[in-house]
């Protein structure tokens, strides 16, 4: 086995139970998300969130092996793998340091639900709670979308690494 390779999930089977676990992480944090934004505090969801999203992203890209230290000391070839396949994927994050600004560009794709989640909150109560529900819904889509993008990766990996 290529030493590069040791912390990316060495079959398919682990792949799934990592891809698994991650998404177990997404819908926790996410919950965490909902509380927050249900709170009537003007910006405190948005820092919450870029605080919480960044940390999620860069703990999936651990769990699958692909932060950007450890692409960073793969072979040239399994590198191009990695970023062709997570361009093809539209994860932006595989194999790359997160920073809160590239959360706020994630955030922003997102805009109309977060302006949304912000004006809801001024409703008394059923506000607040659709606040939270939106919270958890974006929240949870840009984590499973940033799991499958991993996924996706790892699974490429896996393959030219056995051909």
């Amino acid at each position: 086995m290529n030493e590069d390779l040791t912390l990316i999930p060495g079959n398919s089977e682990a792949i799934m139970q990592v891809r698994e676990e991650c998404r177990r992480m997404v819908r926790n944090r996410a919950a965490v998300s909902a509380g927050v934004s249900a709170l009537p505090v003007p910006g405190l969801d948005v820092m919450s969130d870029l605080s919480m999203l960044t940390g999620l992203v860069n703990d999936v890209n651990a769990a699958f092996g692909l932060t950007a230290a450890q692409v960073e000391h793969l072979q040239p070839t399994y590198k191009r793998i990695v970023y062709g396949a997570a361009a093809g994927v539209g994860g932006m994050m595989v194999g790359k340091l997160v920073t809160r600004q590239l959360a706020v560009q994630l955030l922003k794709r997102t805009g109309l639900r977060v302006f949304a989640k912000s004006a809801a909150r001024f409703v008394p109560l059923a506000g607040q709670l659709a606040s939270a529900a939106i919270g958890f819904t974006v929240f949870r889509k840009l984590g499973y979308d940033h799991v499958e993008a991993c996924t996706t990766v790892a699974q490429q990996l896996l393959a030219a690494r056995a051909a």
